[in-house]
Order: structure tokens, then C-alpha cells, then sequence
């Protein structure tokens, strides 16, 4: 299973939802209609990423506020905001613990592919604040 793809998976379905009045359901389908290179693993680690996220959005909303000082999260382009809760999902509450490390290296590889020119330096800024002072572990 790939894991990059499962997470790029995971973000289009987030940010389909962040600007669509759609459900959950409407956005994986969405998404895995047109990645036909989803296995089943990576389609369920998708939906495991995409169900967690959604599920701790107001507590991951906080964090990234608390930790983006000068950014009004409602603000933040859309790409940004989403790979910064999806990581903080994999940082803080997803069952398996991964390395801080690794979901960085990963939001900024996402934020790289997804995002504007100053997405990646802006993602690694504030998911290391956050492991730094231990807002996430």
C-alpha cells in the first residue's frame, strides 16, 4: 500500500469538502473515481485519514490556530489548512503512532505537489512548532 497516495487521497477528499457542500462519502467517491491507482489498502487508509480528520476537525482547527499566530485559519489557502489538519490528525489522535518526523516529511512533500511556492516552508514551520513545544507529540 502507499501510504503518499492513500494521504494525497485523503487531502482532495478534505478539500472537496472544505469548499463543496458534499458529504464524506460524495468526496472519497469523487476522489477514488478518478486515482484509479488506489489499491483497496490505500482506499481504506484514505478513508481512516479522511473519518479521523473529520472527527477531530474543531480540536485541530484550535491547534493550528494556536500555533499559525499571525494566520486566521479561514484564511490560509485552502491546500495549506487541509495538509496541516490532516497531519495534525497522523501527529495527534491517529491510533498509529508515526514519527513526527515522518508526517512532516510527508505534509511537506503533500504542500510541495498541492500547494504554492511558500506552502512547504510555511507547513514544516508550523507542524515543527508544534512538536517542539509538544502541542503535538
Amino acid at each position: 500500500m502507499s501510504r503518499r497516495k492513500a494521504r494525497e487521497a485523503a487531502l482532495q477528499a478534505l478539500f472537496q469538502m472544505d469548499f463543496n457542500p458534499v458529504r464524506r462519502g460524495e468526496a472519497l467517491e469523487a476522489v477514488f473515481d478518478e486515482r484509479s491507482d488506489l489499491q483497496e489498502a490505500a482506499k481504506n487508509y484514505a478513508q481512516q485519514l479522511v473519518d479521523g480528520t473529520l472527527t477531530h476537525m474543531s480540536e485541530i482547527d484550535q491547534i493550528i490556530a494556536g500555533a499559525a499566530t499571525d494566520w486566521k485559519i479561514e484564511r490560509m489557502p485552502g491546500v495549506d489548512r487541509n495538509i496541516l489538519r490532516l497531519a495534525i490528525y497522523e501527529l495527534k489522535y491517529s491510533a498509529e503512532r508515526l514519527s513526527p518526523s515522518v508526517v512532516i516529511n510527508e505534509a511537506v512533500e503533500l504542500a510541495k505537489l498541492f500547494g504554492t511556492e511558500d506552502s512547504g516552508r510555511f507547513i514544516n514551520g508550523v507542524l515543527g512548532s508544534l512538536v517542539k513545544n509538544h502541542t503535538a507529540p
